[in-house]
């Protein structure tokens, strides 16, 4: 060992015990804390040794914040995973999953007739119908009414296998790392929680998610985009194999790049949402709603103010955050386009399709399906976070 090696050394003893002593009563604090309101919670039957390592780690990490020096060198990789791993809650995974596969069923029609739309572009017509001056409404319906007439009921359900085979996962991931990373970064903000935490947790949580789930959203985006006649995949798994075949793995990540464009959506409508449920439990606060639920009508456990309040806080979220961020849809759709017949893949990048899009179509084609996508993503979002606020409430 050299010399300044071992001068560093006897340095980084002599200053350790003299820190330790000075912070060993917020230490103590900060770990019960910790353990009794972490973002997680201890699984029960634990052993004692099990026990004795988790302390010393809160412990440690508490030093770490106490004393002023939050650096990741204080903690081995082992401690952190430890930490990280004690106290997921479940609860958020299975609320997110039963509200994402409810709102899928109900909505799953607009979702087919949104992606036919996204696709077939602003300026073209189907059956001379769609694209009318009666506005997007019409079209909306024209398309409904098209495809039942010409492809039968079960087209108004084209893909949706792989969308619950998505939406249950990518809500339950989405769910689960946002109320367990709002808690983590409350936890890290001194037990405040704020607007940058709910940031944080967004931002997190639909990275997350768009990484986990895009291979689900290619197979059923190509699934809806069959139509009678012309079936390139005899089922979710065919498409997968074919996929594989012709572009490899990477073929299962076309898109992706505007998946994350997508994660400012899911921003955005998670930071509104907490905005206002905070705007109406005030509200309900100052007009005495919150008083005796005996003179009140209750649903499971809240009073019925409060849950249409979430209703409204989640479609208004929903709107919002999709009208500003709705471009993204289209281009992510484009580039999970079937290419037809022998004709090279045309949308290959996110810059090459924005700029195709516009020179061939103008701008009202990064618009293409909006009304249809509104019909069905307020609705759908307000009855995914009803359900993921009751399952929050009873059993969370």
């Amino acid at each position: 060992m050299s010399a300044s090696t071992a001068a560093a050394a006897t340095r980084g003893n002599t200053i350790l015990p003299a820190i330790l002593p000075s912070t060993s009563a917020t230490t103590s604090t900060f770990s019960q804390q910790f353990q009794q309101k972490g973002p997680f919670s201890r699984a029960s039957g634990a052993s004692s040794s099990s026990d004795s390592d988790n302390n010393s780690n809160s412990q440690s990490l508490g030093t770490v914040v106490a004393s002023g020096s939050v650096t990741t060198n204080n903690l081995s990789h082992v401690q952190l995973h430890k930490v990280a791993g004690l106290q997921f809650s479940w609860v958020h995974f299975l609320a997110g999953g039963t509200g994402g596969m409810a709102g899928a069923l109900v909505t799953s029609p607009l979702d087919v007739v949104k992606t036919r739309l996204q696709v077939c572009g602003h300026g073209d017509r189907v059956d001379g119908g769609v694209y009318s001056v009666l506005g997007h409404i019409k079209d909306t319906c024209l398309l409904l009414g098209h495809m039942y007439t010409n492809e039968g009921p079960r087209a108004l359900y084209k893909g949706l296998g792989p969308n619950l085979v998505g939406v249950i996962p990518a809500r339950a991931i989405n769910f689960a790392t946002y109320g367990n990373g709002k808690k983590l970064y409350t936890e890290l903000n001194n037990g405040v929680e704020s607007t940058p935490v709910h940031l944080a947790s967004a931002i997190t949580a639909g990275i997350v998610t768009a990484t986990a789930t895009n291979p689900i959203w290619l197979v059923k985006t190509r699934m809806q985009l069959q139509v009678k006649g012309v079936r390139q995949y005899k089922n979710s798994l065919d498409c997968v194999f074919k996929i594989l075949r012709s572009d490899g793995i990477r073929g299962m990540y076309r898109g992706l790049s505007a998946s994350y464009l997508g994660v400012a959506e899911g921003t955005i409508q998670w930071v509104i949402y907490e905005q206002l449920k905070k705007a109406f439990a005030e509200r309900r606060a100052t007009a005495g709603l919150n008083g005796d639920v005996s003179k009140r009508i209750v649903l499971g456990g809240k009073g019925i103010e409060e849950w249409i309040d979430y209703l409204g806080a989640a479609g208004a979220a929903k709107f919002i955050a999709s009208a500003i961020t709705y471009p993204h849809e289209v281009l992510r759709t484009r580039m999970r386009q079937i290419p037809k017949g022998n004709e090279a893949l045309k949308y290959t990048g996110l810059k090459k399709t924005f700029q195709l899009v516009l020179k061939e179509e103008g701008v009202a084609a990064l618009y293409g399906g909006l009304t249809a996508h509104m019909l069905r993503v307020v609705p759908n979002a307000a009855i995914m976070f009803f359900c993921y606020e009751a399952i929050m409430h009873n059993f969370g």
